[in-house]
């Protein structure tokens, strides 16, 4: 992800003719931006945390602070480096010192959490609400959030991708006798309904909840996880809007269609509260079936492609690219994680505690 970050567009790659690492000498930029400061300082900041973790419960000891931040800074020469031969990137030694600085504060909250036992009670809460095959689920529930930041024509409307998908294979197959293969729409499709928009809203939150019902070891825990995910749902998709369309509209994703299928996906969740695990991963197959079936036969409105220009145009240049990709890709992922799931062997626990 930071070097997606750092090299967008991967495309224009030239030859200079100056030293690869001249930027290290170079005078202070005149310019700069508090999103290029707080986004190169805390892009680097998971990387260290993670490393200097992992490490740390391997049994790396004391050198677990010094390789969690030598192999991020290691990584931050090297695309500032490759930056040079990109025509819209320019390397900077503000930008290297700041990812140094991030990595290192990252490895050093890692150790001090686990100086003072946080990651080991972490532990134990995840033993506590989790089961112990809570691996894969707990890693897509993490980045649900995120995927949700790139401007969406359906709140939580994730894996949109067939209009983008056609055009590509159009481009892709153009002039060759493939092209007739492609399922081309002969007509526009028409816009979903409002009562339908309303019904993918609520598919897009339930698929997220049913995969976390499916790990949780008691129907209390999840609750709380519901109201956790409505909360993180709700943030993460006012976020979204006010990057887009600026702070004064972001509860403007707030239509009456989306309140309706908020409504509708709680009353559903807390209907389902006790299904079984293995049940709850079937109907979350099921849910993210229906969803990507409706918004991949829905087209995208005018405005919603001007939210994208200004994305793709925008200071967020070097992030669009990635945030999309985890809005187009984490349906699939969760499908295929789901499929996994339920060619596992049935658990023998058929209820769920209270």
């Amino acid at each position: 992800m930071v070097v997606y970050a750092s090299l967008y567009p991967f495309t224009g790659w030239r030859v200079q003719g100056v030293s690869p690492l001249a930027f290290l000498q170079a005078p202070l930029p005149q310019y700069w931006t508090g999103f290029d400061i707080a986004s190169n300082l805390l892009g680097y900041a998971p990387l260290g945390f993670l490393l200097s973790l992992a490490m740390l419960r391997s049994g790396a000891g004391r050198w677990s602070w010094w390789l969690a931040f030598a192999l991020p800074t290691l990584l931050s020469l090297a695309v500032e480096t490759l930056q040079n031969y990109l025509p819209m990137r320019v390397p900077s030694n503000v930008d290297f010192a700041l990812n140094s600085a991030g990595a290192a504060a990252g490895a050093v909250l890692a150790w001090a959490m686990e100086r003072v036992g946080i990651l080991r009670r972490w532990s134990l809460f995840r033993d506590d609400w989790f089961e112990p095959t809570a691996h894969g689920s707990l890693v897509l529930l993490a980045l649900w959030p995120f995927a949700l930041l790139y401007p969406l024509s359906v709140p939580f409307g994730l894996g949109q991708v067939w209009d983008r998908l056609e055009s590509g294979l159009i481009a892709l197959l153009e002039d060759t006798p493939f092209l007739t293969w492609v399922p081309l729409r002969l007509e526009a499709p028409d816009p979903l309904s409002p009562l339908a928009e309303a019904f993918c809203v609520a598919l897009g939150l339930l698929s997220p909840l049913l995969m976390g019902y499916a790990e949780m070891r008691s129907v209390v825990r999840r609750g709380v996880f519901m109201l956790a995910l409505f909360f993180c749902a709700f943030v993460a998709a006012g976020l979204s809007a006010a990057l887009t369309y600026g702070p004064a509209h972001a509860w403007a994703w707030i239509t009456p269609q989306a309140a309706l299928g908020m409504g509708l996906a709680l009353l559903v969740g807390l209907s389902v509260l006790g299904l079984s695990r293995r049940l709850c991963t079937v109907v979350m197959l099921l849910v993210l079936a229906v969803s990507l079936t409706l918004l991949n036969q829905a087209p995208d409105s005018p405005y919603f492609v001007q939210s994208l220009e200004m994305w793709e145009q925008g200071r967020f240049i070097r992030f669009h690219g990635l945030s999309q990709w985890l809005g187009w890709l984490w349906p699939f992922a969760a499908l295929l994680f789901g499929l996994r799931a339920v060619a596992r062997a049935p658990s023998v626990t058929t209820k769920i505690p209270p």
